[in-house]
């Protein structure tokens, strides 16, 4: 048996400004960076040892996850993480000609896959400003329909169709070798990978929420079905 821990990004900057922020590279807020860590002492309580982690390109997941990892020593198992970067990176230099040391280092892969929903021409917008000028209902059909495109943006079925190639072909294969598995990302691709998981319905995924910095554990069986969830909200 296996374990993949989801976890939304901390509170962003922008969270805290009610903003749209797609793929806009926003930081953690001080509350963010509090969220991960409260996150990281209840990986702690769960015993968890992770083997690898995935985040987004954006900085806001990988901020989340090396808090995840650094600080509980037993939550990396006592290896040190380290940012996995490959060839077709354009400021590569040679960090893929490392292969690392399994029982010493914990692989962190960011990818492009993973990243949050691209939000078009919503992005740094204020959604409350944004439901005054466009009304409640399409700004609605915007963020929570499940084929409906913001302007310029993303679906979430767009969405999820690029972060379950991405689960299948990477994530999975981890799980069904046994290790245990964190995932750093946004609401939106972790509601695509969610949908597969729980082979959740278009109308079901779309109410699917998320809160910042908190971890969803889920147990797998060796061909990668779910046994149970946990959600650590208490």
């Amino acid at each position: 048996m296996s374990k993949l821990v989801l976890i939304r990004h901390g509170q962003s900057l922008w969270n805290a400004e009610n903003k749209f922020t797609g793929w806009v590279d926003v930081p953690l807020s001080e509350r963010g960076r509090a969220e991960a860590m409260i996150a990281a002492c209840k990986l702690n309580d769960e015993k968890i040892n992770f083997d690898v982690c995935f985040t987004s390109l954006l900085i806001r997941t990988q901020e989340t996850a090396i808090i995840c990892l650094t600080e509980c020593e037993s939550v990396r198992g006592g290896k040190v993480p380290i940012m996995q970067h490959t060839a077709d990176d354009p400021n590569w230099h040679g960090w893929n000609n490392y292969n690392g040391k399994k029982e010493e280092e914990l692989p962190i892969f960011p990818s492009q896959a993973l990243d949050e929903r691209y939000y078009g021409e919503l992005q740094g917008l204020n959604k409350a400003e944004t439901v005054a000028k466009f009304g409640q209902e399409q700004v609605k059909l915007w963020r929570r329909s499940y084929d409906v495109r913001p302007p310029g943006g993303e679906s979430l079925e767009d969405t999820k169709n690029r972060v379950i190639p991405f689960f299948k072909s990477r994530i999975l294969t981890h799980l069904k070798e046994g290790d245990d598995v964190l995932v750093s990302a946004h609401g939106n691709s972790l509601r695509a990978m969610i949908m597969e998981l729980e082979q959740l319905t278009p109308e079901e995924v779309t109410q699917v929420e998320f809160i910042t910095g908190v971890p969803i554990v889920y147990d797998l069986d060796a061909e990668g079905k779910v046994l149970g969830k946990k959600i650590l909200n208490s």
